[in-house]
C-alpha cells in the first residue's frame, strides 16, 4: 500500500495530539516494516519546514512538505473547495489519513481520519470559536465520506457513532502508546523539596484551580505542587500561591525528569479523550490521582486513585492516600502502562487499512 499520512499539526509544540500523531506514525512504520510506502504530508509554514522534519527525525517515512504563507488558510479553502485531489500533490494513493487539522479531498482509495474527542460538539464552552467552526466542518465530513474513523479510546468511539452517526462497522479503537522516555530508569526533577505534579495546558476543561484548592485543603508545607503546561485560553488558574511552581511549557525530555521526580501526579480534568498524562507517569513509577470522569476509565485502569474532579476536598483526600500508598499503586500503575505501545496502535491502522481495502 502507499499511504499518505497528513502531519500537518507537527508544526506547532507538541501536546496530547502532536505526541499521538508522532507516535502513531511510527507505530505505522514499524508495523509496515518496509513492505508499504509512507508518505508524511503537510501544507504548512515556514515553522512546519523546521518544526516537521525535527518532530519525525528517526521514522522512516517520505516526508513531502509544501510551504505556503498563511497555511491554516489554504488548509481550510482546500478541504471546503474539495478539490484539487492530493494525488496532485502526492501521486497515487491507496490510502488517506488526515488530522484535526483539515479533510482534504482524494480521488482514489480508503479514507480514514483519527478522531481525538468530540469537545467541540458535547462541550462547545470548553473550545475556542475557531477550534468549534474548524472541527465541526471535519465532524460532517468525516461521518459523511470516511471509510475508516480512528478513536484514542471505547469512550470516544461511542461519542463518534452516538453523536456523528458514524456506524460502528467504520470504527476503531487506536488506544496511545507511551514513549519509552517515560519510565523509572533515569534522571530526576530537582525542585528543592519533594512535590506533586499537574501536566495540563491552562485551559477550562484542565479544572488545574480544583486541583490548587486540593493541594491547599491537603495542607502539607512538606510539599510543593509543580504545574507544568503550556497557555492556553479563557479563564486561567492562579498559580501566584503560596508552595506553586509554574514551570510552563516543557520538552518531553524535561517532563519525563519531573514525572520521574514527583512524589505523586495528580490530573483533575473535567473531560478528555482518553488522558496520555495519566499513563505517563504510571510508566514512570509515579502514583496517580485522576479524575473520576469515565472519558479517562480506560487510561487509568484500576491503578489510579480516583476522585471526583468538582471536589476539592475529595481530591485532596485522593492525593494523602496516593502519598501513603505509594508502593502498591506504582507496581500497579507500571503493569497497566505496560499494555500501551505505540507499536500496537500502528498494528491497529495497519490491519484496518488492509481489511477495508
Amino acid at each position: 500500500m502507499r499511504i499518505a499520512f497528513d502531519v500537518s499539526p507537527l508544526s506547532h509544540p507538541r501536546s496530547g495530539i502532536g505526541n499521538y500523531l508522532r507516535g502513531s506514525l511510527a507505530g505505522l512504520a514499524e508495523a509496515a516494516g518496509g513492505e508499504h510506502e509512507i508518505v508524511a504530508f503537510a501544507p504548512t509554514s515556514p515553522r512546519g519546514l523546521k518544526a516537521i522534519p525535527q518532530a519525525l527525525e528517526g521514522i522512516p517515512v517520505e516526508l513531502r512538505l509544501r510551504f505556503l504563507p498563511f497555511a491554516h488558510f489554504w488548509r481550510q479553502g482546500w478541504s471546503r473547495l474539495s478539490r484539487p485531489g492530493v494525488e496532485r500533490f502526492l501521486g497515487p494513493i491507496d490510502v488517506l489519513h488526515f488530522s484535526d487539522w483539515m479533510y482534504p479531498p482524494q480521488r482514489a482509495g480508503i479514507r480514514a481520519t483519527t478522531i481525538h474527542d468530540l469537545v467541540p460538539l458535547s462541550h462547545p464552552e470548553w473550545v475556542q470559536g475557531r477550534t468549534r467552526r474548524m472541527h465541526a466542518a471535519k465532524y460532517r465530513n468525516t461521518a459523511a465520506s470516511c471509510d475508516l474513523v480512528f478513536t484514542n479510546s471505547e469512550h470516544t468511539k461511542r461519542d463518534v457513532v452516538e453523536l456523528l452517526g458514524v456506524p460502528e462497522a467504520r470504527t476503531r479503537v487506536a488506544h496511545p502508546g507511551v514513549d519509552e522516555r517515560f519510565s523509572p530508569e533515569g534522571e530526576r526533577a530537582d525542585l528543592g523539596q519533594p512535590y506533586v505534579l499537574a501536566v495540563a495546558t491552562l485551559e477550562p476543561r484542565k479544572n488545574l484551580t480544583t486541583a490548587l484548592d486540593a493541594f491547599a485543603v491537603l495542607g502539607r508545607d512538606d510539599l510543593l505542587l509543580a504545574v507544568a503546561g503550556a497557555e492556553g485560553w479563557g479563564e486561567q488558574p492562579e498559580l501566584d500561591r503560596p508552595r506553586i511552581v509554574q514551570l510552563g511549557y516543557v520538552t518531553d525530555k524535561e517532563l519525563a525528569r519531573l514525572y520521574r521526580g514527583a512524589s505523586a501526579f495528580v490530573y483533575p480534568s473535567r473531560f478528555e479523550g482518553f488522558g496520555m498524562p495519566i499513563v505517563e507517569a504510571m510508566a514512570s513509577g509515579v502514583p496517580v490521582v485522576a479524575s473520576a470522569h469515565p472519558s479517562l476509565d480506560e487510561a487509568s485502569g484500576d491503578a489510579a486513585l480516583r476522585a471526583d474532579p468538582e471536589d476539592p476536598a475529595a481530591l485532596a483526600e485522593a492525593l494523602r492516600r496516593a502519598l501513603m500508598e505509594r508502593e502498591r499503586l506504582v507496581s500497579a500503575g507500571l503493569a497497566h502502562a505496560r499494555r500501551f505501545t505505540w507499536a500496537q496502535t500502528g498494528r491497529v491502522f495497519l490491519a484496518a487499512y488492509s481489511e477495508t481495502l
